[in-house]
């Protein structure tokens, strides 16, 4: 047999796992925080210049970039999982 057949062949014969249960869980917080982030991002990038061009003299962007930037990392760690509630494993 060709190696493409075996692979398909072998592909169709192995039973499926199990979907996760905490799966669908998991890409919800991510897809949260990566929203989260993006937003972030998106008003540093304004907020810097606009510092620059309004008032040169002081760097006022630091407020809200540290400000909004403490809840972010906490967000991240909720994503990650490091933080949250935690489930019994299924069957328990």
């Amino acid at each position: 047999m060709p190696p493409e057949e075996t692979a398909l062949t072998m592909a169709e014969t192995r039973p499926e796992s199990p979907p996760d249960p905490n799966e669908a869980d998991k890409r919800r917080r991510l897809r949260g925080f990566l929203n989260h982030l993006i937003a972030y991002f998106a008003v540093m990038v304004v907020l810097v210049p606009l510092n620059a061009v309004l008032d040169p003299g002081r760097a006022w962007f630091v407020l809200p970039l540290v400000g909004w930037g403490a809840p972010l990392a906490v967000h991240a760690a909720y994503a990650m999982g490091l933080i949250g509630r935690k489930r019994p494993p299924e069957g328990a």
